[in-house]
């Protein structure tokens, strides 16, 4: 389940930043923030929106960046992957927010060169802000390290709303769970299938992000410092975490599943035996009202005052008995 897809760009943000100094900007067009690019800091240029395909190919032309990597940016439903490029990495990650109670899921593209990071997404998140405030602060370890360490924050920070929302979702299974033990929900079944849906959802981002991260804690990409290894290695454990974390919660579901069909099939059984046992009762009491409504002449009480009465009184004794006879036997 994906968010709406915007058209066009809607913001390009750009932040260069040294150990002592940053400055920020709003860029009308892609060119227009590359021109940032080749001083002696650390340019992240954060891009919120679809970018026109000919935008890319000037981007590209001018950042020397491959056309495979502008085709993977444009298509929004990419496999999570990390690919170097001799000057560059392209990493495509996917993101997850929760929107009217659902749990959905887009593309993110990142691209790292010696010096910078280029971000594409089509929402803005809040988590990509909070790296933002991080680069503020003068004292903060971001300041000091490469475009390597500003790509582990955001894709720790990725990683982070992976693990935030797990937990809700595991809080929503166990408090349907609670319900379901209480008694037979009738919209318990629609909370389940939305609730497997969103934790395949998590799955498709959680699982592919491992072998991305693993990638990039590999030592074999030459644009990773070997001592921001490390750190990515981190992030691949909490991803790891997160796949497991979702494996297990899509188990309890299955046993919330099964418990949810045992009541209903349990209700369906005890409607069942009421029925038949109501259907057992009046199986005598219409053959006794079938008798006594024969057109024949010396039916037994048929000319006596309190016939109506004792007709009654047998049939009512008839039920009672067979009554304390399912008792006995325990069907009720």
């Amino acid at each position: 389940m994906g968010p709406e897809k915007t058209c066009g760009i809607l913001s390009i943000r750009v932040i260069d930043y040294t150990e002592d100094r940053i400055e920020e900007h709003e860029c009308i067009e892609l060119t227009e923030a590359w021109s940032w690019i080749g001083r002696e800091t650390v340019t992240w240029i954060d891009v919120v929106g679809v970018p026109e395909r000919d935008e890319l190919v000037i981007l590209g032309k001018q950042a020397g960046i491959h056309p495979l990597t502008m085709g993977d940016i444009t298509a929004p439903d990419q496999r999570p992957k990390v690919e170097e490029f001799g000057t560059y990495v392209a990493v495509i990650a996917r993101m997850l927010s929760e929107r009217d109670g659902r749990v959905a899921s887009e593309q993110v593209s990142l691209i790292f060169g010696e010096n910078y990071v280029i971000t594409f997404r089509e929402q803005p998140f809040q988590v990509f802000e909070q790296v933002r405030e991080r680069l503020r602060n003068e004292l903060s370890v971001l300041r000091g390290a490469g475009p390597d360490f500003l790509v582990y924050t955001l894709l720790d920070a990725m990683v982070g709303v992976y693990l935030a929302i797990l937990d809700a979702v595991d809080d929503r299974v166990e408090d349907l769970q609670g319900r379901v033990l209480a008694s037979a929900d009738p919209l318990a079944l629609k909370q389940i299938y939305e609730l497997k849906e969103d934790l395949l959802t998590i799955r498709r981002a959680a699982v592919p992000a491992r072998e991305v991260l693993g990638s990039l804690a590999s030592r074999e990409l030459s644009l990773v410092r070997k001592e921001t290894i490390p750190y990515f290695r981190d992030i691949y454990d909490r991803c790891i975490q997160a796949a497991e974390v979702a494996e297990y919660t899509r188990d309890t579901l299955s046993g919330v599943m099964d418990l949810h069909t045992s009541n209903q099939n349990n209700k369906l059984a005890e409607i069942t035996t009421i029925l038949t046992i109501v259907a057992s009762i009046f199986i005598p009491l219409s053959f006794i009202t079938g008798f006594y409504g024969m057109n024949l002449r010396d039916i037994p009480l048929e000319d006596s005052p309190w016939g109506y009465l004792l007709v009654l009184l047998l049939m009512l004794g008839v039920a009672l008995a067979m009554l304390l006879y399912f008792k006995k036997k325990e069907w009720i």
